[in-house]
C-alpha cells in the first residue's frame, strides 16, 4: 500500500492553519489526526476546512476542535472490492485504513479505485484583458500568454481544469486574439475541445457570457479569469455548487486588514472599551465562479456587465448565491510584483 498518507498525519493539538498547509502540500485533500501511538482520532477534509472558514473559526485553534471525530474507516484485511463498495455506499472520497488496535496503516481514495469520469460541465476562461499594469510585457503578448516558469498563465489554468476532469472549453478574447487561438488551437493537444468568442469591444467581466451559445449551456458553467494561478479543488467547487442548489457560487478568499491604532468605543463622553490595533477579517472575490445555465442565459448579447453586478442582481431576486472559501494557493497576476512572485514560485520547470 502506498505510504504517501504518512505525510498528512497531524496531532490533535496541531493549529488549524498548519493542518490546512499539510492538506495543501499534498494531493490527498485530507489530514489524518492521530495520537502519539498512531491511533486514529479523526480526519480533516477539504470540506471540513471550508465549513470552518465560513464560520470564521480562528486559524490558531487546535485541529481537534474542527476535525471529524467519527470518520468511517476500513479494516486492514478488507479487499479492494469491499472498500470500494463501502466508499460508494456512504459517498466518501477517503477511507482511512486501521488495524485491529485502531492504528492508522493506510488511506484508500476513491479516485485510485475507480476511473474518474469526465465532467459534462463546460469551462469559460476570460482571456480578453489588455494587461495594462504589466506593460511593456504585454505590448506584443496578451497577458494570459505571459509565461510563468515554462508555461503560459492560461495554459496552467487549462491544465488544472483538464486534471479536474473538464473537457469542454470556451475562451473569450479581445486583445491580440490571434495569438491566443494560435497557441491553443482547437484544444486537441490537451485532449479537449476549445471554442472562442470574441469581444469586439470590452464587455466587462461578465458581458462575454452573452456571446456564448446559450442553447449549449445545460450544466453549471465554471467561469474563471485568465490571469489566475491556483490549486483550488475545481471538482470540489462544482460539487459544492450542486449540493447547495445555488444559482451561482463565488470563490472567496480570506483577507485581513489591521487598524494601526487603538480603536475606542465610546458612549457619549465616556470610553466604554479600547481595542489595540484590531484585525478585521473579510472574504473577497477570487475571480472563480460556477454559474447555473439560467443565470448565464440572462446576459444579453453585446451588453456590458461586470460579474459582481450579475451576482448582485441574483441576490436582489433572493436567489441563492453561495460562497466557496479558498484555502489553497491563489495568485492574481495583475501587477508586476505579482508576476515576479509567480516567477519565483515556478522557478523550476514543470515536470
Amino acid at each position: 500500500m502506498p505510504t504517501k498518507w504518512k505525510s498528512v498525519l497531524v496531532g490533535p493539538q496541531t493549529p488549524l492553519e498548519q493542518a490546512i498547509a499539510t492538506i495543501d502540500k499534498s494531493s490527498l485533500q485530507i489530514a489524518i489526526v492521530v495520537d502519539a501511538d498512531q491511533c486514529l482520532l479523526g480526519t480533516l477534509t477539504d470540506g471540513d476546512v471550508r465549513r470552518a472558514m465560513l464560520r470564521h473559526v480562528p486559524l490558531d485553534v487546535p485541529v481537534r476542535q474542527v476535525m471529524c471525530t467519527t470518520p468511517k474507516t476500513a479494516q486492514s484485511d478488507w479487499s479492494k472490492e469491499l472498500i470500494l463498495a463501502v466508499m460508494q455506499s456512504i459517498q466518501v472520497n477517503h477511507l482511512p485504513v486501521v488495524d485491529g488496535d485502531g492504528r492508522i496503516v493506510g488511506l484508500e481514495m476513491l479516485r485510485d479505485l475507480v476511473q474518474v469520469p469526465a465532467l459534462t460541465s463546460a469551462v469559460f476562461l476570460m482571456a480578453g484583458g489588455f494587461g495594462t499594469r504589466l506593460y511593456p510585457l504585454t505590448k506584443d503578448v496578451p497577458k494570459p500568454l505571459l509565461k510563468v516558469g515554462d508555461k503560459a498563465i492560461l495554459e496552467r489554468i487549462l491544465e488544472s481544469c483538464v486534471k479536474a476532469g473538464f473537457r469542454r472549453f470556451f475562451m473569450s478574447t479581445h486583445y491580440l486574439p490571434e495569438l491566443i487561438q494560435a497557441h491553443f488551437g482547437d484544444g486537441s493537444n490537451w485532449g479537449v475541445s476549445i471554442r472562442y468568442v470574441h469581444e469586439e469591444a470590452p464587455l466587462g467581466t461578465g458581458g462575454a457570457l452573452g456571446l456564448l451559445p446559450h442553447e449549449e449551456i445545460n450544466e453549471p458553467l465554471l467561469v474563471m479569469n485568465g490571469d489566475l494561478i491556483t490549486t483550488v479543488n475545481l471538482r470540489g467547487l462544482l460539487d459544492f455548487h450542486k449540493e447547495h442548489d445555488a444559482m451561482a457560487t463565488m470563490c472567496v478568499r480570506a483577507y485581513e486588514q489591521q487598524v494601526p491604532f487603538g480603536v475606542i468605543q465610546s458612549e457619549g463622553a465616556f470610553v466604554r472599551s479600547m481595542i489595540e490595533k484590531p484585525v478585521h477579517r473579510f472574504f473577497v472575490n477570487a475571480g472563480i465562479y460556477i454559474l447555473s445555465p439560467a443565470l448565464v442565459r440572462r446576459v444579453p448579447r453585446g451588453v456590458r456587465i461586470d460579474m459582481p453586478t450579475l451576482l448582485e442582481q441574483a441576490i436582489a431576486k433572493q436567489e441563492r448565491v453561495a460562497s466557496f472559501p479558498l484555502h489553497e494557493s491563489w495568485l492574481d497576476i495583475g501587477r508586476m510584483d505579482d508576476f515576479e512572485k509567480a516567477q519565483t514560485q515556478f522557478s523550476l520547470p514543470t515536470p
